[in-house]
């Protein structure tokens, strides 16, 4: 019987760009920037690598649909490379490939690389789906990512009778919350503070999301490489490891959208995703066991409802832990502990190993006292790509021993 992932593969370094308006660098030079920092952090030889999973969403405005380029500009030593694509997953895919391969026993050292040059497609937000054109656009006024995930809101507050003003209350003080991280990250996009007042007062984008309460455009890169623990521990001696816990991903059925039986106020992806990633990772209880989480907040109402599908908040219960400060950087659990989608910004192809870059670098206290997790041990990371509707969620979970 299948017995997962746990501890069966370590990350032995990492590497991130600063994530931003990048006009002046091409997606190979993001990969280059990503890449040098990471195989320094390894402390190996290029040669030493054996494979390399690239990914990358928008191919149109990146580097194409194969992993060819990005094998150029990085000078792989003519390994296997492959190009890995899966909505906001795309990155996580390229770990978990990784990962995968290492675990095979086929490989012993292996890259995972995101890469996405959002800014080049020349949209304020990210391209419109469907090919329906110009009668999408009339007949589906709602079918924007921030009118799709707005929903959420409304439908969370009739499910659990939550009055709307307590709503925009709280992912007013997520938003505040993450810029306030945010500030702090020299790589993060946007760095500066904001006010729960400022937020609330911010022009509406599509109700209870304002401006503040919506993730920015950015180009950026992330990359990983894992290898055995085995090597891990002759490479890093007297070091801490830092191994893969658990990876999961889920995929929309497609009962969500053509079922009564989903109200529209949680993932269902993401609750069945965090269910199988806490059983490999032989978590009993996350809300007293996971250190820290970065998780998707293309929108301040995403995160909100992730908390509860992550099992770390009570079901009906997110709001107060929010207003409490449980999420808070000096809460029990920091949500966004390095800005998260809000001040990184979301380049679709990169985002799945920045999140995990931010977890693996407080596992390491390799961040300044200011922005600290106590005790970090055990990071989680949560991606999702699509529609509340219909969606992939992907969840990493590394730490140490």
């Amino acid at each position: 019987m299948a017995d997962g992932i746990k501890d069966k593969v370590a990350i032995i370094g990492m590497g991130c760009t600063k994530f931003g308006e990048r006009w002046e660098s091409s997606a190979e030079d993001l990969a280059v920037e990503a890449f040098v920092e990471c195989l320094a952090d390894a402390g190996i030889d290029k040669q030493e690598l054996q494979a390399a999973y690239i990914g990358t969403h928008f191919d149109e405005v990146n580097v194409g649909k194969a992993a060819v380029p990005i094998a150029v500009a990085l000078k792989l030593p003519y390994i296997p490379a492959t190009r890995t694509e899966n909505y906001c997953a795309t990155a996580t895919e390229a770990f978990r490939a990784a990962v995968y391969s290492v675990a095979s026993g086929v490989y012993d050292i292996v890259l995972a690389l995101g890469v996405e040059k959002l800014k080049d497609t020349g949209y304020g937000g990210l391209p419109g789906g469907g090919g329906m054109g110009v009668m999408g656009r009339m007949v589906g006024a709602n079918a924007t990512a921030p009118g799709l995930f707005a929903q959420l809101a409304t439908a969370y507050g009739a499910r659990w009778d939550v009055p709307m003003d307590k709503i925009k209350d709280a992912i007013a003080h997520i938003s505040a919350k993450s810029h306030a991280n945010g500030a702090l990250n020299p790589k993060a996009h946007l760095r500066k503070v904001i006010s729960e007042d400022q937020i609330k007062a911010a022009p509406m984008i599509a109700y209870p999301l304002g401006l503040f309460d919506c993730c920015g455009v950015s180009d950026g890169s992330a990359a990983a490489i894992v290898t055995t623990p085995e090597i891990a521990k002759s490479l890093k001696k007297n070091q801490d490891i830092v191994k893969v816990k658990a990876l999961q991903i889920c995929v929309s059925s497609g009962e969500e959208s053509i079922h009564n039986t989903w109200d529209g106020s949680h993932f269902v992806t993401t609750r069945k995703a965090a269910t199988k990633a806490y059983e490999e990772a032989g978590i009993k209880n996350p809300r007293d066991e996971v250190s820290m989480c970065e998780v998707h907040d293309c929108f301040s109402i995403t995160e909100f409802v992730t908390m509860e599908d992550l099992h770390l908040s009570a079901k009906g219960g997110v709001y107060d832990d929010v207003m409490n400060g449980f999420y808070d950087l000096d809460g029990q659990v920091p949500c966004q502990v390095d800005g998260g989608l809000k001040c990184f910004g979301h380049p679709i192809g990169a985002s799945g190993l920045r999140m995990i870059y931010a977890m693996y670098e407080q596992i390491l206290d390799r961040v300044p006292e200011e922005r600290k997790v106590k005790n970090a041990r055990i990071g989680l990371t949560h991606n999702l790509g699509g529609s509340p509707a219909s969606n992939v969620a992907a969840i990493s979970i590394i730490g140490k021993d």
